[in-house]
């Protein structure tokens, strides 16, 4: 298993020097920065990401406004007044995406926000408080407890909305199968204990966050060379 040395001395070879790999990489929210977050902006970005799973993101986001009209700008609170007969009316709503399945997962993780919030606070609090060493924990809560929020729907809605988390795209699971560090299914339980425990190492060998290994280790792999000379 490579250290975080090598893999950035990969990402530092394709990308031309420091400078340019250090560019491409983002942090997420501090911790108090994700505690303003309302809960509806967790059902919103939940939403984006499930229906963006399987579409074409750029048809989501022309759709996007008419979403938010369509679901009261995704306040928790309302729609949990939503009548089944409205629901089904707001899902043949020509001003979205129209399908049916999906937009029952609206009222799903309605609850399930709502229900955390009266524990926490608000669910922001919940997602802020929740430790970066056992973010696939998060991911699993999710997929329980949420609807449609399995694979990688979850983590990338946590990436927008900037909790520290890793992201197993297909840059990252190749590095991960190419090193034996998983062998088997990318989101079993093994392999999300495995994965959990490289970035914990990593992490502890350079203080970056989960976020920005994530993006190192895809930097660092694949054909994405830059021929650019340049000094730190």
């Amino acid at each position: 298993m490579d250290g975080f040395k090598t893999i950035l001395a990969c990402a530092v070879e394709r990308k031309g020097c420091e400078r340019n790999v250090l560019s491409l990489i983002g942090e997420p929210r501090s911790s108090q920065e994700l505690m303003e977050l309302r809960d509806s902006d967790w059902l919103e970005e939940f939403t984006r990401k499930i229906f963006q799973s399987g579409f074409y993101w750029s048809v989501i986001d022309a759709k996007w406004h008419g979403f938010r009209e369509v679901f009261w700008d995704f306040d928790v609170n309302k729609l949990l007044l939503m009548s089944p007969d409205m629901l089904e009316q707001r899902a043949s709503d020509e001003r979205i995406v129209r399908n049916y399945k999906k937009v029952m997962t609206i009222p799903e993780n309605c609850i399930m926000i709502y229900e955390v919030a009266q524990q926490h606070g608000s669910f922001a609090n919940f997602i802020a408080q929740w430790p970066s060493d056992d973010i696939v924990g998060l991911w699993l809560y999710l997929k329980k407890h949420g609807a449609r929020l399995g694979g990688n729907t979850g983590p990338f809605a946590l990436r927008v909305l900037g909790k520290d988390t890793f992201i197993l795209s297909r840059d990252v699971e190749a590095y991960l199968r190419a090193h034996s560090i998983i062998d088997g299914g990318l989101h079993s339980k093994k392999s999300l204990t495995a994965i959990q425990q490289f970035f914990n190492t990593l992490a502890a060998q350079s203080g970056w966050s989960l976020q920005a290994l994530s993006q190192l280790i895809a930097l660092s792999v694949g054909d994405n060379h830059l021929q650019i000379k340049g000094k730190e």
